[in-house]
């Protein structure tokens, strides 16, 4: 069964969440551009009976404290201190949207870490970006986002949410107060640093140099990255793309019976 999540003080500023047993096997769940650990809430208790399952806050996001650079590598070596902290090794990572770069970068980096690698709506290169939809432009724009993202109300910071979602979500009040968390700041140098990583190489690429086999799930109607983008990954040998119909981009929050479960089939 199923622990009560408990926080793990790390050392390295980073807030980590725990639910699980501490002797099942690891899963590491990171969280996208500006997020936090808190949003993978409706998948944690099914992955919870089988695994220790770690969330954590990336550098600058809800609970965890601004580094001195957001560059993806350097978010992965912070992560990768958290591990060492724990003593862990082989965990099995999953990252959502830009989080499967940190991701990534982490078996870049320190591939003793990471076991098995799952992605899920994780924009493959920049050329799979599609426009965005209105709300989430006003609220990155450089000019107009700066003023509007301290006046953000709870219902406009769901909506933001709801925004990048094709089915209809519930948004907990522990996600909008780590949502808020986050400072203007910090989110257009996360963006930044995100786009950096993936014009410098794309994921597929990455992954296929690194002879890993990721799990890719991608909702068919994610309104962020164009859903044919997710066979970029075809390149990648041993690789496995799974389609979520009618779902939008943050399938943790609109399909998290579906999503946990093709995670456990992946994990065994």
């Amino acid at each position: 069964m199923s622990m009560t999540a408990y926080e793990w003080p790390t050392a390295q500023g980073i807030h980590l969440l725990q639910d699980g047993p501490e002797t099942a096997p690891p899963v590491l769940l990171i969280h996208g551009s500006g997020a936090a650990g808190s949003t993978w809430e409706p998948m944690v208790a099914a992955l919870a009976d089988h695994f220790r399952v770690l969330r954590i806050d990336l550098p600058g996001c809800g609970r965890s404290s601004e580094p001195a650079t957001y560059a993806v590598p350097d978010q992965a070596d912070r992560v990768a201190a958290v591990l060492d902290e724990l003593g862990l090794q082989d965990v099995a990572v999953v990252g959502h949207s830009s989080g499967g770069y940190v991701a990534t970068a982490l078996a870049e980096r320190r591939p003793e870490l990471v076991g098995p690698l799952a992605l899920i709506s994780t924009g493959p290169s920049m050329a799979a970006l599609l426009p965005q939809p209105t709300l989430v432009k006003l609220l990155s724009g450089a000019a107009v986002g700066a003023l509007v993202w301290p006046l953000r109300t709870d219902a406009l910071l769901r909506k933001g949410v709801a925004a990048t979602a094709a089915r209809p979500v519930t948004i907990s009040d522990e996600v909008v107060d780590d949502l808020r968390r986050t400072s203007f700041r910090a989110f257009r140098a996360i963006m930044r640093a995100n786009r950096d990583y993936i014009v410098e190489q794309s994921v597929p690429q990455r992954l296929a140099r690194l002879g890993r086999q990721p799990l890719v799930i991608f909702g068919a109607a994610d309104p962020r990255w164009d859903p044919e983008s997710a066979h970029d990954y075809d390149v990648v040998p041993g690789s496995r793309v799974v389609y979520l119909a009618g779902v939008g981009h943050v399938a943790m929050l609109e399909a998290p019976d579906e999503a946990t479960r093709l995670l456990l089939d992946f994990l065994g």
